[in-house]
């Protein structure tokens, strides 16, 4: 799999046709699902008053957010430049979502100077705090240690699916099918002082990941599924969806 990614790569037309369907079903997986979204009000607030803010999600529930965010505000999202990176960069800007090169641990100095230059400037950044490479679900303290320079808050998302499955990746990636029941969860903002110290900056990472867990296991909950926590180890094909759905 990794060599046929490689050789993907190394043509720059076949992977922008593989960009392209990937754009293409997230289209499709949105147009024919029923969603309900909760809590968009929160970021609808921060933008009316012009004010820039963090959007954190999970790794694994990356396939969705562009819809989500629907051109809410100028968005740039923190995307490793590792192969798979390269290929998920692309496929947002069919949504309007620019990308940063780099991610919360690695290359972080170059990419947090990035980021605060788009904070400072009014946009929005987009971190998965689990990125690139995990544990899934852990929070890196990237995320918020970019919330006290930047001054600008986290407000976590996240989404869960009827039908779907949970690929045996690191990230227990969701994979949505088409004509599911879907639903998207706001939570509220975490603001982390621009003065903290190390142990104060420890106790914001903690509330940014249990925050974003327990927002995920009530997204889970909804449609019917157990806790995404219990889904790290088998993967798990819920192809039929709880109780037949």
């Amino acid at each position: 799999m990794r060599a046929l990614l490689k050789r993907i790569l190394k043509s720059d037309r076949t992977r922008h046709i593989l960009c392209w369907t990937v754009h293409v079903y997230i289209r499709l997986v949105f147009a024919t699902g029923r969603w309900t979204v909760e809590g968009a009000e929160i970021p609808r607030r921060f933008r009316a008053e012009g004010k820039p803010f963090i959007l954190a999600f999970w790794h694994g529930r990356l396939l969705m957010i562009p819809m989500a965010w629907q051109n809410l505000a100028p968005m740039h999202m923190l995307i490793s430049s590792h192969r798979d990176g390269r290929i998920i960069a692309e496929a947002v800007t069919y949504f309007g979502i620019h990308s940063v090169a780099g991610s919360s641990t690695k290359g972080g100095l170059a990419a947090l100077r990035q980021m605060m230059k788009h904070l400072k400037e009014g946009d929005c950044v987009g971190i998965t705090p689990d990125g690139p490479h995990g544990p899934a679900m852990r929070a890196s303290e990237g995320i918020a240690a970019t919330a006290r320079v930047s001054g600008a808050p986290v407000i976590p998302i996240t989404y869960a699916t009827t039908r779907r499955r949970i690929l045996g990746t690191w990230d227990c990636f969701h994979l949505p099918w088409p004509f599911s029941r879907g639903v998207f969860l706001w939570g509220e903002p975490i603001e982390v002082p621009r003065d903290a110290d190390a142990a104060m900056l420890e106790s914001s990472r903690a509330l940014i990941e249990a925050r974003m867990n327990a927002l995920t296991a009530e997204a889970e909950r909804r449609m019917g599924h157990g806790d995404p926590s219990e889904a790290r180890i088998p993967p798990v094909d819920a192809v039929a969806g709880p109780a037949g759905r």
